[in-house]
């Protein structure tokens, strides 16, 4: 019965990632056919991500009070849904109004099966949730840009996409059942887990988090982080079109090798764990997105820019999971429970801020910029992180001197 709900929940996320890098896929046709300007992908990406991180912060009390499998359910009918009104959106604001229940149900989804799968599976199941993800993320352009290619539209695209997710609320309605069962025989380590949440409450209630040495440059890591992971996925396919000459459907098939190579980098990562530490997967990882981003930002052949962005996915694979998992043995685990949440909200927001800044800037320039402010990013994210290396080496100097073996 675990395995077979397991299986659900992967394809949950499957379907979770599905829609997440189709519009920066479909953006340079769709704004063509609803004459919007090419900045609008940046409010819309905005749109879903606010959305997102609403549902998010709402998804422990809704969960609580209905249980992750209806939560997931409703979700799935709400991103459904929200798909099929942008398949036959007459205008730009009819996909704002759509944003809003694709943004709420990703949202809630997303926190309500981590939640699920951290306190109930494995800790390598985590990593395999999020390659999961880049399953869906690398199929939504692969999607759009056959329906491109032929003689389709972007409508039929999206509308392909509600249908997947309407064939995944059936599964759902059909295994309610086998999340009851499971949260029965999840007692003890879910029982484990509220005493630990309620013994974290009690010592975070005097302490200040924020204050902890640290944090405001682990909050600069995720910030910069999903800056750089938002920005490639949405705007990665407009600059292949408009700079490098690319077709519209070529330039939705390298946007999926973009998230193919974040997919095969986390599925990959789900074994090395075993091996290496968090700290040398992420500084690896960022040292191999800055390759990729050098190999935008110099003047190649065009082939070399799409092994860049392969290069970036791969290199961003495994530095997100590794800094979720290594927030405890940064910062103790009295308080890593709320850091958590902090480090979640930032990334949400520089998902939600970073890309559509680089519209705004691209308006008043040219999207030729990408490969630059792409640099500036990924730049900021290894400094961050290497600041945080530093300081965290120096603590530990000192508990070594104050406690010699």
């Amino acid at each position: 019965m675990g395995t077979i709900l397991l299986l659900v929940i992967y394809l949950a996320f499957i379907s979770l990632g599905l829609p997440d890098s189709m519009l920066g896929a479909s953006w340079p046709v769709m704004r063509l056919d609803l004459n919007a300007p090419l900045g609008m992908a940046g409010l819309l990406s905005m749109t879903v991500t606010v959305g997102t991180i609403v549902s998010s912060l709402l998804s422990g009390v809704v969960v609580r009070r209905f249980s992750t499998g209806l939560v997931t359910l409703a979700s799935c009918v709400m991103t459904a849904s929200a798909l099929i009104g942008f398949s036959f959106a007459p205008s730009v604001v009819w996909l704002i109004v759509c944003a809003i229940p694709l943004g709420l149900g990703g949202g809630a989804v997303d926190a309500a099966l981590n939640h699920y799968v951290a306190a109930r599976y494995k800790a390598h199941h985590m990593s395999w949730l999020h390659c999961f993800w880049g399953v869906g993320a690398t199929a939504g352009p692969m999607i759009m840009g056959a329906f491109l290619s032929g003689n389709a539209s972007w409508r039929d695209g999206y509308l392909a996409v509600a249908g997947i997710q309407f064939a995944l609320v059936i599964v759902l309605v059909f295994t309610l059942p086998l999340w009851r069962a499971r949260s029965g025989k999840g007692s003890t380590s879910s029982d484990a887990e509220h005493s630990d949440s309620a013994s974290l409450t009690d010592n975070e209630a005097a302490s200040k988090p924020l204050k902890v040495k640290g944090v405001k440059f682990a909050l600069g890591s995720f910030l910069f982080y999903c800056g750089v992971e938002m920005t490639v996925g949405l705007w990665g396919s407009s600059y292949l079109v408009k700079e490098r000459g690319l077709a519209a459907d070529e330039a939705a098939l390298w946007g999926s090798i973009y998230f193919a190579g974040i997919t095969i980098g986390r599925l990959i990562t789900g074994f090395i764990t075993f091996k290496l530490s968090n700290r040398l997967l992420i500084r690896g990882g960022q040292l191999l997105t800055l390759t990729g981003v050098l190999l935008l930002l110099l003047p190649l052949p065009t082939g070399c820019a799409l092994a860049g962005l392969l290069i970036i996915g791969l290199g961003l694979a495994p530095i997100y999971p590794c800094m979720l998992h290594e927030t405890p043995a940064r910062f103790g685990q009295e308080h890593a429970g709320k850091i958590m949440g902090y480090q979640m909200a930032v990334a949400y927001t520089g998902s939600t801020l970073l890309p559509p800044l680089l519209g705004l800037l691209a308006g008043f320039a040219t999207i030729g910029i990408f490969p630059i402010y792409i640099a500036i990013l990924a730049a900021a994210m290894m400094l961050f992180s290497e600041r945080l290396n530093v300081l965290l080496n120096r603590q530990h100097d000192r508990s070594a001197d104050i406690h010699p073996l």
